[in-house]
């Protein structure tokens, strides 16, 4: 099929929402690829935006947007339908306790959005605490507690928030002291505070932030300042949870519980569907003080059906065990590349959401912003989607999250590929 047309029907029609578009047309996608106008096979370690972790088109995923389409799509936002109550129960069961009720919504950051007001309601506060590099979405609540891009220009955010510095290890003046660091962040915040102190918002994996995990021990410690303060600790695992980094969330490993957990992205693989997950207190306390997030598609029934479908497609296809086996073998492959390619200076990441830094040189970490450019037009051409995060102060980050169900062969034709990549871009 050719694009006679259709780039300049892009050009003519389109509002420009980020970065240049990829030069290529997207038909159709299956499994772990993607396929261009001219049929070519695309192999997408981004899973679409970080979503997509049952590949394109899984079966079970397309049975059920057909079954429902025809059936119960959408309803009156008053209504309840059977596949919202099932999926806010098995969302409950996948979870510790007390995380027992649950919001469905749309995107990231309007769970996001929802779990703050949640969180001031609640604590009667309005002081937002978030990390420098961090990404929560572009609505006003949400984009007032991101700080990794999209803040000039807009006049002013939110009156309260507060950043402090992700434990970024490669890069950071206290490098892996994480706890003076911590230390030092929360005596400015106090420093900082006008005594209102409501949420501590934050991810466990920072993805669009740079691939930057934070290190074990660390959410404990966070946990222990925001209870100190009396604020809630609330973890967005819009890109984390639902088996990514090899567990069902990532908040598992550290045996922490946050106050409420905000999902999305992988929660619908790849459909509009999120939630916020909260306990019975919270939820009664905020319901008794006039809670309102009446939107057009709260508790639609058809996004909740895939919800069901993807926990069931996951628990039947042990895909959080497969996510930490690949995880291991991705990582293998990428650790394998840095010891050839000193362009790589730090290899990062957690199961399925991997990330290589890219430097122009090792000792001084200078950033290869122009590097990682050219990295990832050489994946492309070669047969690769690859994603470059480039923030001030960082070297190209390539975020890497191919979908749970890769195969072994999968992954390693994307590090033969991103091998090749280097090579050639390098040697521009």
């Amino acid at each position: 099929m050719g694009t006679d047309g259709f780039w300049d029907d892009a050009d003519r029609h389109l509002v420009r929402y980020g970065g240049a578009f990829s030069p290529v047309v997207i038909e159709r996608a299956a499994g772990s690829f993607v396929y261009d106008s001219a049929g070519r096979a695309i192999l997408d370690f981004t899973s679409g935006q970080m979503s997509a972790v049952l590949g394109h088109s899984h079966p079970a995923v397309v049975a059920t947007v057909q079954d429902s389409v025809a059936t119960l799509d959408h309803l009156f936002s008053g209504m309840l339908s059977r596949p919202v109550v099932d999926l806010a129960r098995e969302l409950a069961a996948s979870l510790p306790a007390p995380l027992e009720r649950s919001l469905l919504l749309t995107t990231g950051a309007e769970s996001n959005e929802a779990a703050l007001k949640m969180a001031k309601l609640y604590t009667g506060g309005w002081e937002v605490v978030s990390f420098a590099q961090s990404w929560h979405g572009m609505t006003g609540g949400a984009a007032s507690a991101t700080y990794s891009a999209g803040r000039r220009g807009y006049g002013p955010p939110i009156p309260g928030n507060i950043a402090i510095p992700a434990p970024y290890t490669y890069r950071s003046v206290f490098g892996d002291d994480w706890r003076t660091e911590l230390d030092v962040a929360w005596d400015l915040v106090d420093r900082q505070s006008a005594g209102a102190l409501a949420a501590c918002l934050v991810e466990p994996i920072l993805s669009s932030g740079g691939v930057i995990e934070l290190p074990p021990g660390y959410l404990e410690a966070l946990r222990r300042k925001c209870d100190e303060r009396g604020m809630l600790l609330v973890l967005d695992e819009a890109q984390t949870g639902i088996a990514r980094t090899g567990t069902m969330y990532a908040f598992e490993r550290d045996g922490v519980v946050p106050d409420i957990l905000t999902l999305s992205k992988t929660l619908g693989a790849g459909l509009p569907l999120a939630a916020v997950v909260t306990s019975a207190e919270i939820e009664e306390r905020c319901h008794d003080r006039g809670f309102l997030f009446f939107t057009t598609h709260v508790s639609d029934p058809l996004p909740a059906a895939v919800g069901l479908t993807v926990l069931d497609v996951v628990r039947r296809e042990g895909l959080v065990a497969r996510a930490s086996s690949s995880g291991t073998r991705l990582r293998a492959g990428l650790t394998e590349l840095a010891g050839r390619h000193e362009c790589i200076g730090d290899v990062r990441g957690r199961g399925l959401l991997q990330g290589i830094e890219l430097v122009t040189d090792r000792s001084t970490k200078e950033p290869a912003d122009e590097l990682g450019r050219n990295v990832t037009t050489e994946c492309l051409a070669l047969g690769l989607h690859m994603n470059v995060v480039q923030l001030p102060g960082m070297g190209g980050v390539f975020r890497i999250a191919p979908p749970l169900t890769v195969s072994d062969d999968e992954v390693d034709l994307g590090l033969e590929i991103l091998d090749q990549a280097l090579t050639k871009a390098v040697a521009r």
